[in-house]
């Protein structure tokens, strides 16, 4: 029979990119005290990745628990980023309800429509949560209207749409359910969570049912599977079968080593969980998502849903340039092998294919993001190895028509600035959907355009706005092909000559175009050392030193002075580069050269239409 157990409740936090989850979450953990009077306590302390910290974005969901009047609250922190949208989909099948944050002066934004849909698909609570209500220009009681639209939008149950509000600042740490009531802390969100997310269902007596929803990877034990007890009960030594929804063939007898429940910021091991626990199980090999761990006598998998696939690929290759192997730690097609095959453990909206050559892999994610971010973590792990312009993965619908992924764009920027982002984006086939302004003299666009379309735009987009703009974007699916959009209007400066820069060689280039390196940088032929600025690529030996006589001539000794130089961020390299060049990424450097290094073999490849 099927009860409830009122001394739990599990919750995802969802919202857009930087409306305040994270901080939120830090606030919860420290008013229901998980950290000690005179602990340390860094800001997002959730997001643990070097990467995370940095970028102040969220990349892989995460697990805590907090106490509060003895009724134990799993809380899960999503991302909020459009390419880690895989992440969210899944946890929302471990909880019960949603918290949906939303910033009191953006309102809500593309992928606050994305989450929030998902938590409606599945028939979650909701409570909205309005943050950042102490800063000037917030304006809450009309974000609370917009939400109600994008619910009533979203085709929002009546339950759904009678959805307690409370207005917060996560940064100061209250929230409170009316404008004018006291601020003083997050008990009336405590409060609000337990009375209105409901309380987790199940079958105690039923044989067990655990579904896995998120795989965390420890190098000591392996996998670890995460997911909630739906029925039933789980226990150290237990024998189980893992089964799975979608595909009814598997069946493969585990038993359970350990088991931990999450506690604050730990894992905590315990002997036994019951139902409506979100618990880590390790010891299991080859655990994967959407498995169901489930009880030898009665094998019935849960229903999973299929993620969503990638819509962008590149492939990740051997580097072969005459610098190879200088820097790196892990160089073969081996490691870069292993390597990629073990990111599957984790993310499960990747794809890795082997592709002909034994030495290339074709790696397919969710957006450019998605893939630099593992393109980052990689080079820091110390690897080396080169990687190609990203490309859209296309398909054919039942009449053979080619169909590409397309995306909604939202578009904030200054007035001044609209109409050449309007007229760049038309440019890649973007189609203008909407235009209105919003506070602060900024004018909202929004677009439909096909993915492609959005690769290399976004540096092109800060230099057009003097990084005033804000872009967001969210997948919207699949539309007949567009048509061929231009590529990059300017070529390459490359190098004809291996050695180091010489600011003689530099100044002379400096005079074609802008340059990417500095003197003293090591260079090869083939190395793109610039982007020229006429459409054409050049060559010029960067190389070059001055030849001394003794003759001296007015104005001939006076100093070289070369413009200031910009190092190429490995996002800005993989935005620049064309179908003809590859990104060198190492431990410690960042190139772009050509894919056949030869000039002359290059004009060949031109002659013949291989690009």
């Amino acid at each position: 029979m099927k009860t409830k157990r009122e001394t739990v409740r599990n919750v995802a936090i969802i919202a857009h990119v930087d409306h305040g989850k994270t901080t939120l979450v830090d606030e919860l953990l420290k008013q229901s005290g998980v950290f000690r009077e005179n602990q340390e306590v860094q800001e997002r302390v959730m997001d643990s990745n070097d990467i995370e910290r940095e970028r102040g974005i969220t990349i892989l969901s995460k697990n805590t628990a907090v106490t509060y009047k003895d009724c134990k609250i799993n809380i899960i922190d999503t991302p909020g980023h459009a390419d880690f949208g895989g992440e969210v989909e899944r946890v929302l099948k471990m909880v019960n309800g949603v918290i949906l944050v939303v910033d009191a002066f953006e309102g809500p934004m593309p992928q606050t429509k994305f989450v929030l849909s998902k938590a409606l698909e599945l028939d979650l609570s909701v409570i909205v949560c309005i943050n950042k209500i102490d800063r000037p220009e917030a304006r809450p009681a009309e974000v609370v209207d917009e939400v109600l639209e994008l619910l009533m939008d979203l085709d929002a149950s009546d339950e759904q749409l009678d959805c307690p509000f409370l207005y917060a600042s996560a940064k100061a740490g209250f929230a409170v359910r009316n404008l004018d009531d006291p601020r003083e802390n997050m008990v009336p969100l405590f409060e609000t969570i337990i009375e209105h997310i409901p309380a987790p269902e199940g079958d105690p007596e039923a044989p067990t049912q655990v579904l896995i929803s998120t795989i965390d990877y420890n190098e000591y034990v392996g996998r670890i599977g995460v997911g909630k007890v739906d029925n039933g009960f789980v226990k150290v030594n237990q024998d189980c079968v893992i089964v799975n929804h979608h595909d009814p063939s598997m069946k493969r007898r585990v038993k359970i080593s350990k088991l931990y429940e999450f506690d604050g910021l730990n894992k905590v091991e315990v002997q036994r969980a019951d139902i409506g626990s979100i618990v880590a199980i390790s010891g299991i090999s080859d655990i994967h998502i959407g498995d169901t761990i489930c009880s030898p006598e009665n094998p019935v998998a849960i229903p999973f849903q299929k993620i969503s696939e990638p819509t962008i690929a590149m492939n990740f290759m051997v580097n072969d340039s005459p610098l190879a192997g200088q820097e790196g730690k892990f160089v073969t097609s081996r490691h870069l092998r292993e390597r990629l095959f073990r990111e599957l453990n984790t993310d499960v909206s990747l794809r890795v294919e082997e592709t002909e050559n034994m030495d290339s892999f074709k790696v397919s994610g969710r957006g450019e993001l998605h893939l630099s971010v593992l393109v980052e973590n990689m080079r820091r792990e110390g690897y080396e190895f080169a990687v190609s312009k990203a490309e859209v993965l296309t398909k054919r619908d039942e009449r053979n028509r080619l169909l590409e992924p397309m995306e909604l764009v939202y578009i904030d920027v200054p007035e001044e600035f609209s109409g050449t982002v309007i007229q760049k984006l038309s440019s890649r086939k973007g189609e203008l959907h909407g235009m209105g302004t919003t506070q602060g003299g900024y004018t909202r666009l929004e677009f439909s355009i096909p993915s492609r379309g959005l690769i290399g735009f976004r540096g092109e987009f800060m230099t057009d706005t003097k990084g005033n703009g804000i872009m967001n974007h969210v997948f919207e699916g699949y539309a007949p092909y567009k048509g061929e959009i231009d590529s990059r209007s300017r070529g390459s400066i490359v190098s004809f000559e291996q050695g180091d820069a010489i600011a003689y060689g530099l100044f002379n280039a400096q005079e074609r175009g802008r340059l990417f390196i500095t003197p003293g940088t090591p260079v090869y032929q083939g190395m793109v050392v610039g982007e020229c600025s006429r459409a054409e690529d050049l060559d010029i030996n960067v190389c070059k030193g001055k030849k001394l006589t003794n003759t001296r001539a007015s104005g001939s000794d006076d100093a070289v002075k070369l413009v200031p130089v910009t190092p190429m961020t490995l996002e800005q390299s993989i935005e620049f580069i064309g179908n003809d060049e590859l990104v060198e990424v190492t431990p410690e450097s960042i190139r772009i050269r050509k894919r056949y290094l030869d000039a002359a073999e290059r004009k060949r490849m031109i002659s013949r239409g291989k690009k």
